[in-house]
C-alpha cells in the first residue's frame, strides 16, 4: 500500500471512528461523558498500522507520553485496522497493554477501555445486544485519564446505573438494528 493509499485509508478509519462516537456512543447516550471531549475536539485519534505486536505496544507507550505532555487532549483512541480481527487476539493485546500501563507506572493516571467489532462479554452470546456497549468499527484501545473518570463520577448523579441502562436500551433496539448501524458506519456487513 502506497503512502497516499495508507493516508486515505487512515482518514477513512478515523472518520468511521468519529461517526461511531457521534452516532452510537453519543447518539445512543452509551457514555454521557463522551459528548464534551468529542464536541470540543479533545480526542486524539491514531491509526496504528501493520501487524507488528511490539510496534503496537510502542504506540501505546507513546500515547501515554502524548497525554502526559498535552493536557488539552482529554482522551486518546488507538485504532488497529490491520490486526486483531479475532477477538481473542485482541484480548492478548489488551492484557499486554494493561501490563504495560503497570510497568510504565501509569496506573492511577490512566485506564484502558476496550472496543472491538466482535466484542463479547464473558458468558454472553455473539448476538447479545449488550455486547454493543463495547462494539466498534475497528479494534481499538481507549486511553482515559483517571482524573477525568473521577470528575465524571462526581458530576453524574448515578454513574453505577449507566451499564444497566445501556443494556436495557440495547436489548430494546436488538441485535439486527445495532449491527446494521455499525455496518452502515463501516460500509461492510458482518
Amino acid at each position: 500500500m502506497s503512502d497516499a493509499e495508507t493516508s486515505q485509508r487512515d482518514k477513512a478509519v478515523i472518520e468511521q471512528t468519529r461517526r461511531w462516537i457521534q452516532e452510537v456512543v453519543i447518539g445512543l447516550n452509551l457514555c454521557p461523558f463522551a459528548a464534551r471531549p468529542f464536541g470540543n475536539d479533545r480526542i486524539h485519534y491514531q491509526v496504528v498500522s501493520g501487524k507488528n505486536f511490539e510496534r503496537h505496544l510502542q504506540a501505546l507507550a507513546e500515547a501515554f507520553q502524548l497525554l502526559d505532555h498535552n493536557p488539552d487532549i482529554e482522551t486518546a483512541l488507538l485504532i488497529f485496522p490491520d490486526n486483531y480481527n479475532r477477538f481473542n487476539d485482541y484480548l492478548d493485546l489488551l492484557d499486554l497493554g494493561n501490563a504495560l500501563l503497570q510497568d510504565l507506572e501509569y496506573a492511577g493516571n490512566y485506564q484502558l477501555a476496550s472496543f472491538h467489532p466482535r466484542y463479547l462479554f464473558e458468558g454472553s452470546t455473539p448476538s447479545d445486544p449488550a455486547n454493543f456497549t463495547n462494539r466498534s468499527p475497528w479494534p481499538m484501545l481507549h486511553l482515559l485519564r483517571e482524573s477525568s473518570i473521577d470528575a465524571a463520577i462526581k458530576s453524574h448523579h448515578n454513574v453505577k446505573a449507566i451499564p444497566e441502562i445501556n443494556i436495557s436500551k440495547l436489548q430494546e433496539l436488538g441485535f439486527r438494528t445495532l449491527q446494521a448501524k455499525l455496518d452502515n458506519i463501516t460500509g461492510r456487513s458482518e
